[in-house]
């Protein structure tokens, strides 16, 4: 297996009043295709915002994002939008499912921006391997926690991305829909051997993972294989 993300020496600040905030320190790290890697660390630890520098959402203050052998670090969000469309999926813990699309537009919406003209098929598998098929018309308000959840996952998945990031995707929920949003993806993980980095603080969550990488005030503290 051959490197899918690299940081390198990757520093995030952010202004806030006259002041320079550190919440990411010169992390280094690489992350091999295929792996699950549980980032773990207290609040403001800097997980979530490690991921969204590695997912491109964000772009470091110093230092180097390689994501499949392409630096990202430099490029434009108009590079970006379609390297992260094609290459990566992001689960959230807030859900973030347009509320005037339906469950399966929601879904294809990722897949249409490709002009995939099987977007609306790939749409109905993911819904039916995942057990909504039924909920195919509703709308987000329509459907629980866990069904957006599940609708989520889908929408991350439908263009094959070869990375799936997910920051606390079940925070949001109670422990039985918790625990079936999270079986759901290790499920998702081994049958398509997507790279899966998933931020938690469920201990017995990163016990599943190949990797666990700790951070604390911004920096890796540890980096240990399961």
């Amino acid at each position: 297996m051959g490197n899918i993300l690299e940081a390198k020496g990757v520093t995030k600040t952010y202004p806030i009043g006259a002041d320079n905030i550190c919440v990411l320190d010169d992390v280094s790290l690489t992350i091999l295709a295929g792996e699950f890697v549980a980032v773990m660390g207290s609040s403001g630890s800097g997980k979530s915002t490690l991921l969204s520098l590695l997912s491109g959402l964000d772009s470091p203050t110093t230092g180097r994002i390689i994501v499949a052998d392409r630096d990202i670090t430099d490029l434009s969000e108009d590079e970006l939008a379609p390297l992260r469309n094609a290459t990566i999926g992001f689960v959230f813990q807030s859900f973030h499912l347009v509320p005037s699309l339906s469950a399966l537009e929601n879904i294809m919406f990722p897949a249409e921006l490709r002009h995939d003209k099987a977007a609306r098929k790939k749409a109905e598998l993911l819904l039916q391997r995942v057990g909504l098929q039924a909920r195919a018309a509703n709308f987000p308000h329509q459907l629980s926690g866990g069904e957006k959840q599940r609708v989520a996952i889908c929408r991350a998945l439908i263009n094959d991305p070869q990375i799936l990031f997910a920051d606390e995707p079940t925070g949001n929920l109670d422990s039985k829909n918790g625990e079936a949003i999270l079986a759901l993806l290790l499920e998702l993980h081994q049958e398509r051997q997507t790279t899966l980095v998933l931020v938690t603080h469920s201990e017995e969550l990163a016990s599943r993972a190949d990797r666990i990488i700790l951070l604390q005030d911004g920096r890796v503290v540890s980096d240990r294989k399961n």
